[in-house]
Parts: structure tokens; C-alpha cells; sequence
């Protein structure tokens, strides 16, 4: 089962790992990537453009042309990846929000690469514990939040340290 990752950007060109992106993509083939650039005014479109370029299809960019609340950012990429992956499991990530929290997004990457299925099992539970089905918007879940449910279960150290 595959999970599906959008990552919001922001005026964010200077802090994209491009080197990074590319190791993560050829090693991991369960999560589907979808890099919204929520109009930024720097280099971060062209930067998701090359990752793009190397990513054997996995990974999708979409450029919002007026700038918009992250809300609704996160919607696009949701109702992007829902028409072209199908995926059940969704979640995203706020690149602004991590920086200001201290981590940083290859960190939370990595993590999200090594505990996929449990994100995925975080995410059945969550589901499973609702009494109405949510709506694919309402089902998109913060991918941060989960690495912290699940290293509070766990332990994990891999995941970044301020999560």
C-alpha cells in the first residue's frame, strides 16, 4: 500500500536539499510525492521542477499561481493525487511550519520514508475509530502529528528531534 505526501512550499528555493530528493527517490518506491509551490516569489518553483525531472514519475508538482492559505493549498495536492494515484492514505506536510519548529525537511522525510507503514497503520486506526466516513479533504492528515504519536509508542530516535 502506498501513501501519498504533500509537501507545501513557500518561498523555500534556499533550504531545498535537491542532492537529498534525488537519494530519496531512487530508494523509496511506497510514497507518492506532491510538491505544491504556493506561489513563491524565489527559485523554489524551478527547484521542484528539477526534482521532478529525476523522479521516475513519483513525484508531481503543482504551482499555485496566486498565493493562497495553506488549507487550500493542501487541497490541490490532495485532489490532484487522489485523480492520478488513487491513494487512500494521504497526508502533508508544511515546510514553513517545520523550519519554525525547529526541524528541517529532510529530516521529517527520512522519517516519513523509514515509518510508512506505520504511518499508514496510524492512519487505519484513526479511520476506524470514526463513526461517519470523513471526505477526502477531511481525511488528509498532518504527517508531523503522526511521527509524534508514533514516537511516543515507539521510541523511535530516527524520527527529528523536535517532533
Amino acid at each position: 500500500m502506498k501513501l501519498g505526501i504533500i509537501i507545501i512550499f513557500y518561498n523555500n528555493g534556499a533550504q531545498i536539499d535537491k542532492k537529498f530528493f534525488r537519494e530519496y527517490i531512487k530508494s523509496n518506491h511506497n510514497v507518492e510525492l506532491c510538491l505544491v509551490d504556493n506561489n513563491s516569489s524565489d527559485n523554489t518553483l524551478s527547484q521542484l521542477e528539477e526534482i521532478k525531472e529525476w523522479s521516475l514519475s513519483r513525484v508531481s508538482v503543482i504551482e499555485i499561481k496566486k498565493k493562497t492559505t495553506e488549507n487550500a493549498a493542501k487541497k490541490a495536492g490532495a485532489r490532484y493525487m487522489f485523480n492520478q494515484f488513487n491513494l487512500k492514505h494521504i497526508g502533508f506536510i508544511s515546510v514553513n511550519t517545520i523550519y519554525k519548529n525547529g526541524d528541517s525537511l529532510n529530516s521529517v522525510v527520512q522519517s516519513v520514508c523509514e515509518n510508512y507503514e506505520s504511518i499508514i497503520d496510524e492512519n487505519l486506526k484513526t479511520i476506524a475509530k470514526q463513526d461517519i466516513k470523513q471526505t477526502l479533504f477531511k481525511s488528509i492528515f498532518s504527517v508531523v502529528e503522526y511521527l509524534k504519536i508514533i514516537k511516543s509508542k515507539t521510541n523511535i530516535n530516527s524520527l527529528s528531534p523536535s517532533i
